[in-house]
């Protein structure tokens, strides 16, 4: 694994005109800056995390105390140890975990147990409007307003992207009038968008800027926020409310359905006939494959790479990329469903849960267990995912499309040595790779 990267360190009154880019006169060098940027862009997902959990009323003083610390030993002058942000790296991956584990009981308290869910993705007669983004609570007040005004007959709710897995909630899915999902991952939106009649409301990030031909009918709330739209204070979504009803309705349009709503909850019940299987030689291989999507050619790899997998293996999936492959047909094994969506990146922790569950129960470390954890990144989130599965012992992830660019190659290579951390290559031989993994599981 080898990165090319200027430092550009810009952030002290001492730095040289157009910032440091070969040696602070600070003393810090590039591969000090790599792993302080390293540190800043786990810490902005585990705010992500926290963030949402904060909405629910749900707060955690270590998390707190954590976040405080890590940005502070970024600063001028505080931390030249290179080996001190490596730890501090790895506690970041702690720090995640928590608080995945503390936004999971935040939604599952706040609205009820995810099931697995059969979602359509056609459309119902009348109006709608497409929520987007990761905000439960942004997608339950705007619900629950329709139902108080009278509306849920006149008014539909439609998911897109991140937001799909809402439907697999009960109190969301209580709602009668939270109908379908719409499109696919955020890389479509412009086009997506622009199709659907009705106003769109994006509640967290993945959102980009509305083209003309929507750009009236886009609204932001919480932290998401367009030059081009409108933005509701407060979650009172009155204005997207009265959008909905002076725009085109939609057409009873029937499509295909798909499945989402697994949860540690719902699959810790199966977990040992699932080990029966791995046992008769008929689960071979677990498959953690998901992450973020991203406009890159080489996310065509993901799709293979799903599509290759032996029908004796199951997969595991989480966040925007499956897309790209969770409408095909798996099957099933003896009635274990060959793919299992998990829903939003946060419900990553879901997957940690059952994989702990299943290293205990057969006695072996999850390193010697055949299991293969194969993520795609786009931004911050991801990168808390990768240093929570780093925290935790991990290693031989297969991380793609690319590699992280604010890693220098010194650090792309120590982590490559530490963590056994892998850049994907070719389907076919990652896979075979892969399958030579946790042979040694048997009676």
């Amino acid at each position: 694994m080898t990165v090319s990267l200027a430092m550009r360190c810009d952030q002290c009154a001492m730095s040289l005109p157009g910032g440091c880019t070969s040696r602070g006169v600070c003393g810090k060098d590039p591969d000090l800056n790599s792993l302080q940027e390293a540190l800043i862009y786990g810490l902005k997902g585990t705010a992500a995390y926290y963030y949402h959990a904060l909405e629910h009323g749900y707060k955690d003083s270590e998390i707190d105390e954590f976040l405080a610390k890590a940005l502070y030993t970024t600063l001028t002058n505080v931390n030249f140890n290179k080996e001190h942000f490596i730890q501090f790296i790895l506690e970041a991956g702690k720090i995640h975990l928590k608080a995945m584990e503390l936004l999971d009981k935040a939604y599952v308290e706040t609205y009820g147990q995810p099931k697995p869910t059969e979602v359509p993705t056609g459309t119902e007669e009348g109006h709608g409007i497409l929520v987007t983004g990761h905000s439960y609570k942004a997608i339950y007040e705007l619900l629950k307003q329709i139902k108080e005004k009278g509306l849920e007959n006149e008014i539909n709710v439609y998911t897109h992207s991140e937001m799909l897995p809402a439907h697999s909630y009960p109190v969301l899915k209580g709602f009668g009038n939270l109908c379908c999902n719409w499109g696919g991952s955020w890389v479509y939106q412009l086009k997506e968008f622009s199709q659907f009649p009705g106003p769109i409301v994006g509640t967290s990030n993945c959102v980009q800027e509305p083209l003309p031909t929507y750009a009236d009918r886009m609204f932001t709330v919480s932290v998401a926020g367009l030059e081009n739209a409108k933005h509701i204070n407060d979650f009172d979504f009155s204005p997207v409310i009265k959008k909905a009803l002076e725009t085109k309705k939609l057409e009873k349009r029937e499509n295909g359905k798909i499945v989402t709503g697994f949860h540690h909850t719902n699959v810790l019940p199966l977990m040992d006939k699932v080990i029966d299987l791995i046992h008769e030689g008929k689960i071979r291989h677990v498959f953690v494959i998901g992450g973020c999507d991203l406009p890159n050619s080489k996310m065509s790899y993901y799709e293979e790479l799903t599509s290759l997998v032996p029908k004796d293996s199951i997969i595991l999936s989480a966040a925007c990329a499956k897309f790209r492959y969770n409408a095909k047909d798996y099957g099933y094994i003896e009635g274990i469903p060959r793919f299992m969506d998990f829903g939003q990146c946060n419900n990553v922790y879901s997957i940690i849960v059952l994989a702990a569950e299943l290293s205990k129960r057969l006695g072996k470390d999850l390193n010697q267990l055949p299991v293969s954890i194969v993520l795609s990144w786009m931004e911050q989130k991801a990168v808390g995912i990768l240093y929570t599965l780093l925290y935790l012992g991990i290693r031989g992830i297969y991380i793609g499309p690319v590699l992280p660019q604010f890693f220098t190659s010194n650090i792309a290579e120590e982590f490559v040595k530490r963590f056994d951390l892998r850049l994907v290559s070719d389907p076919k031989s990652d896979l075979k790779q892969m399958l030579s993994k946790g042979i040694t599981v048997g009676n």
